[in-house]
């Protein structure tokens, strides 16, 4: 079994009878929110470019959003920016370099730093893609989501298979890291179909794909009007369980929920998410998560860009709403990260990152384990195979604490 990588930033003392022993580490993402045309399935904080987009005022704007944020983490290093989207390769590689020099100036960036771009095959250009690596960026992850163009199409993306196989192909040969996103259960998709997706993706070089299935979004096109011709649910698991075989024969590890990789090639910025660390949001809608001595505190800026844009001119803290976690929703937070590692992880960090005592979830773990959900050893706490299938079941119990 392959171990994730730890890291601690520095020790925290007590403080209102709670007990925080190490920082977890430390993540920034950045969000960029335009897009060539949005997807009819997708609800992230994305819009569609309708007019050119300022990227020197925009990335400014980040600039002085991360400058804001500064007293809340100032000496903390950073272990890895993830700059998400919308799709953030629709910036140029001057942009995203004025971007990475501004973060490097401002903060303890660490030099092994892993520094992910999220990358769309339909604005894929070679040029693009090399400034890009010139720039810092060491790891890429493309919005495949299928290889077959009648599936794609469906999906509302504006690639096609040859265009996201050439686009592989080149990040292949420029970065370190690339992960692949691709999306099953999609409309008229056959066990076969799926199969063969899956086959692509390995045949590529990848060492990373992230495998997810299409839901039906509330407030997007989809959630409105679902296609037609959608696999049932038995049908949608029958594809599931042959993806995760022909993953797991290839070699790939599903060390969570929906991510696959083989050995040591984890994506270390979302491990982060999941093993309850910190993080910074900056950017429109962005999210971040920030641990003290004192307490929790959870950020979300405004979502819209024109709001945001002018919030950074002018006031910079009217567009961030903080708000301190309640300590009894820490151990439903952290479990709800923690248990979607399919390693899970160690029992005593649910003290240090969380404050709270192992004590306050032992009637839940008790619960769990003897529903056969939650591995029975102490040491780590962990979701069994039908911990994984029936996953917020076994959440829902953490969630009663």
């Amino acid at each position: 079994m392959n171990e994730f990588p730890v890291y601690t930033d520095g020790l925290l003392t007590r403080h209102d009878g709670i007990s925080l022993h190490t920082l977890p580490p430390l993540s920034l993402y950045v969000h960029i929110p335009w897009c060539i045309r949005k997807c009819p399935y997708c609800d992230f904080n994305s819009h569609q470019i309708k007019q050119p987009v300022d990227e020197t005022v925009y990335v400014e704007a980040l600039l002085r959003d991360l400058e804001s944020e500064l007293p809340y983490f100032w000496g903390r290093p950073i272990h890895s920016i993830f700059i998400g989207g919308g799709t953030p390769s629709v910036f140029s590689a001057h942009a995203i370099d004025d971007l990475l020099s501004g973060i490097r100036a401002r903060t303890q960036l660490l030099a092994n730093a892993e520094i992910t771009l999220e990358a769309n095959p339909g604005t894929f250009e070679k040029q693009r893609f090399q400034d890009f690596a010139a720039a810092g960026i060491n790891r890429l992850s493309i919005g495949v989501q299928s290889f077959d163009d009648r599936k794609l199409a469906a999906l509302g993306r504006i690639h096609n298979r040859q265009e996201a196989l050439a686009a592989i192909e080149t990040a292949l040969s420029l970065f370190p890291q690339v992960n692949i996103d691709l999306m099953y259960a999609l409309p008229d998709q056959s066990i076969k179909d799926a199969q063969a997706d899956i086959k692509t993706a390995l045949d590529t070089g990848v060492n990373h794909i992230s495998a997810y299935q299409l839901t039906m979004e509330p407030n997007t096109p989809f959630g409105h009007t679902p296609p037609a011709r959608l696999p049932d649910e038995e049908g949608s698991d029958d594809i599931e369980t042959k993806i995760h075989q022909e993953l797991a024969a290839a070699g790939f590890e599903r060390y969570e929920i929906s991510a696959f990789a083989r050995a040591q090639q984890y994506c270390r910025h979302n491990l982060n998410y999941w093993q309850f660390g910190d993080y910074i949001g900056i950017g429109a809608g962005a999210h971040g998560k920030l641990s003290s001595a004192n307490n929790m505190v959870r950020t979300t800026r405004v979502r819209h860009p024109k709001d945001y844009l002018a919030a950074m001119q002018d006031k910079p803290e009217v567009a961030i709403d903080r708000q301190n976690v309640l300590p009894q929703a820490l151990p439903f937070e952290f479990m709800m990260n923690a248990l979607r590692l399919t390693q899970g992880v160690p029992t005593h960090w649910f003290s240090e990152r969380t404050g709270r005592d192992i004590s306050c979830i032992q009637p839940a773990i008790t619960q769990a384990v003897k529903r056969g959900l939650l591995d029975p050893q102490p040491q780590f706490l962990k979701a069994t195979a039908l911990g994984q299938r029936f996953l917020n079941d076994l959440l829902a119990l953490f969630l009663e604490n």
